[in-house]
């Protein structure tokens, strides 16, 4: 166990006035906190009720403090929770004290951080964390429960398991340089290290849905002017977020809102009208549209059922392919050609009406499915690598082809068994059997302090 020599305090629950605050602390000092603070010898794992006296003996407030006993403990070490009224002034006394008292103030995710590093967590348990407190939809909630539970873990650890196998397989003949592998040998490692680089792949193809549950689905409303797509953002919404008016050309730039839907987080981004004749104020939006189309997970074309559908240009047309769009004919409500406008051909349909709400529940179902083709079946736990995992993973399978090619050559073993020295590296990076400290402090720095 890697226990700090520093005893770390800070504010669990975010600032500002509540019901409760929560005051947390790790280090060695947290046994004689509880002494000298409330009068008590620490009773491990039990919450008990006393007054938080200050350094001066002063009342500072009514508590139910715990006191956690390492190693059985969040960070592995002695740990105290003080919940106390939600007052920030409470809080800012109570952090105070305890910095009096010896400790000092915790950094950006430091309390996880410890958690890592005395063996309560893996780092891919560690960044799921993260996942769970800044989860904006069911399915990310899901994935990250299933990442903290060690869901991504186990499979990493099984693959290393694997791997090592081939590894020492290899490394034994390094005994006997004088001897090549026997062909079963080299049968059985070939074998081996084509089902590794099938388990990299299945990881890898989650990279796009981890995005999409901790990015939210970027799904760009693209149409001509006065289509309805700001009425559209705000029926999906549920409030008026863009101005809506008979007039023509009312977007100028873009406008991105969050919306839950279904299980997943949408972001809803609003764009300028596609003019055939733009002004120059219009002409810039228009880039600004272009631009968020070449980066979404979906686009919305949005087109008036009263009038001819507009001639789309190039750029946006090459985007428009039934994996990546849906047409949304608006305005149903109101009377028009019966042919209606000229569709693109191949893309899904679905017809609304943004004005009276007609058909939207057709359209957010056919964006729940958009969002849930990105999954991929990874048996029975939902796994979503980032992309610190996704950099690590396609250094492994590079190092994987490496060693597939070498086996096949019948290169020596020391060469051979240096590439899968590399993979096992590689796989190590995510579950956090490295020795980088800029590495592990450009994960936690993103956490919220008191985590």
């Amino acid at each position: 166990m890697a226990y700090s020599a520093d005893t770390i305090a800070a504010l669990a629950t975010p600032a500002g006035t509540s019901a409760l605050a929560l005051v947390r602390a790790s280090g060695p000092r947290c046994p004689a906190l509880v002494a000298e603070i409330f009068g008590a010898a620490p009773l491990p794992r039990q919450a008990v009720h006393g007054d938080y006296r200050n350094r001066a003996g002063a009342l500072v407030d009514d508590v139910v403090y715990t006191f956690f006993a390492a190693p059985h403990s969040y960070t592995g070490e002695d740990l105290l929770e003080v919940s106390a009224h939600g007052s920030p002034l409470i809080a800012q006394f109570l952090l105070e004290d305890l910095c009096g008292r010896g400790c000092r103030p915790a950094e950006p995710g430091e309390f996880t951080k410890r958690a890592f590093l005395n063996g309560r967590m893996d780092l891919s348990q560690a960044e799921a964390v993260a996942d769970l407190i800044g989860a904006r939809s069911e399915r990310a909630l899901a994935a990250a429960n299933q990442q903290l539970r060690g869901a991504l873990g186990r499979r990493l650890q099984e693959m290393i398991d694997r791997l090592l196998d081939l590894v020492a397989r290899v490394e034994a003949g390094l005994d006997f340089p004088d001897e090549d592998l026997p062909p079963a040998d080299r049968a059985g490692l070939a074998a081996g290290l084509a089902g590794l680089r099938g388990e990299v792949d299945r990881l890898l193809a989650t990279d796009r849905y981890g995005h999409v549950l901790r990015d939210g689905l970027k799904t760009v409303i693209l149409g001509e002017p006065n289509a309805g797509k700001s009425s559209l953002l705000n029926r999906l919404l549920g409030r008026e977020r863009a101005l809506v008016s008979a007039e023509p050309g009312t977007t100028r730039d873009y406008l991105e809102e969050p919306v839950a839907l279904g299980p997943h987080c949408i972001r809803l981004i609003d764009t300028a009208g596609l003019n055939p004749s733009p002004t120059p104020l219009e002409r810039r939006g228009m880039a600004h549209t272009l631009a968020r189309a070449a980066e979404a997970d979906l686009v919305l074309l949005v087109l008036d059922a009263t009038r001819p559908a507009p001639t789309l240009q190039p750029e946006v047309a090459a985007r428009l392919t039934p994996a990546t769009a849906l047409v949304v004919v608006n305005k149903t409500d109101l009377p028009g050609p019966a042919a209606g406008p000229t569709l693109p051909p191949g893309l899904p349909v679905v017809r609304i009406s943004a004005l009276t709400g007609a058909g939207v529940d057709e359209l957010v179902a056919a964006i729940v499915r958009h969002a849930e083709s990105f999954r991929q079946e990874q048996g029975d736990e939902l796994v979503a690598i980032n992309a610190r995992h996704a950099t690590a993973l396609r250094e492994a399978k590079e190092h994987l082809c490496a060693a597939m090619e070498k086996l096949s050559e019948k290169s020596p073993a020391e060469l051979l068994a240096s590439d899968l020295r590399g993979a096992l590296h590689a796989f190590g990076e995510i579950a956090g059997r490295i020795d980088n400290e800029r590495v592990l402090d450009r994960i936690f720095a993103n956490f919220c302090i008191g985590k």
